[in-house]
């Protein structure tokens, strides 16, 4: 007996009783990552805000202002806009399957929550949907509900309105379900219960609908704590497992508890693990991976337990922290080759370094801390992940897009997607279409277009108006609202981020001073000055004769000098920022002749480069510093240029080996 089944836009036919790896196939499954769903047009349950009214929607709009937008790496309003035309493509492609790698909540509060669900329950109808979530670090944002808030959601007359929940320093001594506080702030404190952040039993709860729990379509489904298998799979058995009293570890400040504990290990606190394995059509097993860990304070009281957020810890916490969940991959992914099953992993957090392996130049540049460095898998890490044979995963969690592959001596093998976010720069999301069992092919797709993308824009403008008029620091470029796509509003966002947190926070003073004050000429014409010869004038013997060598350099590049004159130095970093976030989406904003100008200089400057060039001193020169400084710099921005396919692509599983897609 033969069953017709249909996956995306094409039909499957598998013979009963038969793999369906034997047949001529085609799995496709989309990972949108990092939406960080805000309910724009939701309503408080208490009532204790109702936000501004929207002219164009006719409805009460609850928005964070544009200065919190613009100094975030995330965008909080428009994601509102943007998911809805994300699933509305992917729908019109045939895409059946969506994962949710994380973050799919903004601190998991009430508000956001609900709206989300009701938005993936209304595309489940609308296209035949379905979603497979698991959190991020943002939803929840600690193991166990607590009080939270937002300082800079918009208020009346373009006015800052903070919004917090009892419980939070902000609303100390409130009792009543709502309440408001008069303090120095333009307006007064709102206090509501619509801003705590759910823990994971409300997380879990609400988004169980969405893989965390088991539907009775499922052909099989799992958790790291259930105790059957495929041979005796039955749908109240997986019910039973789904329950949130059976998902649960114990994890110690030290590392994992459990049969894992060592001795001397405390305090101890027994917490969830969304994690789980699902067989939604035959053949094919989504690996939800709940990669947060949240570790407990070493002297935290079992009475009142506290602990750290997860941003940082990553897979270099899982391993240590986590073991039974990276046992239990190791395990489905022994499985699912047995079974001939096409398997796909996915979780919040990367596998592999991000930055194209010039994590420690960066580093050097900027300092330790610095660029979220700390939020890299250890080179280690990403071996005993590749070790556990999953071979595939998508990640998000920094809202880049990047591909990273591992081949280890051992035969071990390891692909790490880094799928975009819809609420960044470059806004896109993945596809993942299986040809056959071994086989992927990877599509980006890029969001340019979302309808009503500038709905909002009315109410940043009253906003815009009152920093000008009170002649506020937090003013903010208003040609944003020029913007006439989604797609350049998301190019904007990077821009003002740039400008706005990641130059004064990131970037040391003296080489922000640099940035400041030179364009490219000026470097191409420095990069030919010898040491000592720089006096801080633009002008002179030495200047003129380093200009004629720089318009040599040029020349036998075939390029003018003049040309590079046409960027300065904060063109440069935004670059920097694009390519480091977007990779090869980043290319369409960037000049090809600049780009060009940019490995010049890349070179130009890394044979100018001695060996005392590579610490900076009390002694050192101007010279000296920017070989240095800059010549680090162009270096990373050519590492970022040569990396890894990231848009369209093929692997092999099998092999280890990836070619571009055209």
């Amino acid at each position: 007996m033969k069953r017709l089944l249909r996956l995306g836009t094409s039909l499957l036919l598998i013979a009963s009783g038969t793999s369906p790896a034997a047949e001529a196939y085609q799995y496709r499954v989309a990972f949108m990552p990092d939406i960080h769903f805000h309910d724009v047009y939701g309503e408080f349950a208490d009532q204790a805000f109702s936000g501004l009214k929207n002219s164009k929607s006719g409805k009460p709009a609850i928005i964070r202002t544009m200065y919190a937008q613009l100094t975030s790496t995330r965008l909080f309003n428009e994601n509102y806009f943007a998911l809805r035309a994300a699933l509305d493509d992917a729908g019109k492609r045939g895409i059946k399957w969506v994962a949710l790698p994380g973050d799919f909540s903004d601190d998991g509060q009430p508000y956001h929550v609900r709206g989300l669900v009701k938005l993936l329950h209304e595309y489940e109808q609308k296209y035949g949907m379905r979603f497979f979530a698991t959190p991020g670090n943002h939803d929840p944002n600690r193991p166990f509900t607590t009080p939270g808030g937002e300082e800079d959601f918009l208020g009346e007359e373009g006015k800052t309105q903070r919004i917090f929940s009892r419980g939070a320093k902000e609303c100390q001594g409130y009792q009543s379900a709502t309440a408001q506080i008069k303090t120095d702030a333009e307006l007064p404190t709102i206090c509501s219960e619509e801003m705590v952040s759910g823990g994971y039993q409300a997380i879990m709860t609400a988004m169980g609908d969405f893989g965390i729990n088991p539907s009775p379509d499922d052909l099989y489904w799992e958790t790291p704590y259930s105790r059957y298998g495929v041979e005796n799979y039955r749908y109240q058995a997986a019910q039973q497992a789904s329950d949130f009293s059976q998902r649960q570890y114990e994890i110690c400040a030290q590392g994992t508890g459990g049969i894992y504990k060592k001795p001397g290990y405390g305090p101890c606190f027994t917490v969830a693990d969304s994690s789980y394995l699902v067989e939604p059509v035959p053949g094919l097993w989504l690996l939800a991976v709940d990669a947060n860990v949240y570790l407990p304070a070493a002297d935290a009281r079992t009475d009142k337990p506290r602990f750290s957020g997860s941003g940082e810890a990553g897979y270099n916490s899982m391993l240590t922290h986590k073991q039974q969940t990276v046992a239990w991959m190791a395990d489905v992914a022994q499985r699912a080759r047995k079974l001939n099953k096409t398997l796909v992993t996915f979780s919040h957090f990367p596998m592999v370094e991000f930055d194209n392996g010039a994590a420690a130049d960066l580093a050097d540049i900027f300092g330790e801390g610095k660029f979220q460095l700390a939020r890299a898998p250890r080179e280690d890490t990403s071996h005993a992940l590749a070790k556990t044979g999953i071979g595939v995963h998508v990640g998000g969690h920094m809202h880049f897009n990047d591909t990273g592959v591992r081949r280890y001596a051992d035969g071990s093998l390891l692909f790490n997607i880094q799928a975009p976010s819809l609420a960044a720069y470059v806004p896109a999301y993945k596809i993942l279409n299986f040809t056959s069992p071994t086989e992927i092919d990877v599509e980006t797709v890029i969001v340019k277009e979302v309808p009503r993308f500038n709905e909002l824009f009315e109410h940043y403008q009253q906003e815009w108006d009152h920093l000008n008029a009170t002649h506020s620091r937090h003013l903010w470029n208003r040609a944003i609202l020029q913007a006439d796509s989604y797609y350049a509003f998301t190019n904007w966002h990077i821009t003002e981020l740039a400008r706005l947190r990641f130059l004064p926070e990131e970037w040391p003073e003296d080489l922000r001073q640099m940035l400041f004050t030179l364009n490219g000429e000026e470097m191409l014409i420095i990069s030919q000055l010898n040491q000592g010869e720089y006096d801080g004038k633009k002008s002179g013997a030495a200047w003129e004769a380093a200009r004629q060598k720089a318009q040599a350099l040029a020349q036998r590049a075939g390029m003018n000098h003049q040309d590079f004159a046409r960027w300065n130095g904060f063109e440069l970093a935004v670059d920097f920022y694009r390519l480091r976030n977007a990779d090869e989406l980043a290319l369409a904003d960037i000049p090809a002749d600049r780009l060009r100008q940019y490995q010049l200089l890349t070179g130009a400057l890394a044979s100018r480069l001695t060996p005392a060039d590579l610490q900076i001193t009390l002694h050192s020169t101007f010279e000296d510093m920017f070989r240095l400084r800059f010549g680090s710099i162009f270096a990373v921005i050519n590492t970022y240029l040569h990396g890894n396919p990231a848009r369209n692509f093929h692997i092999n599983l099998e092999s280890g080996e990836m070619g571009v897609v055209k």
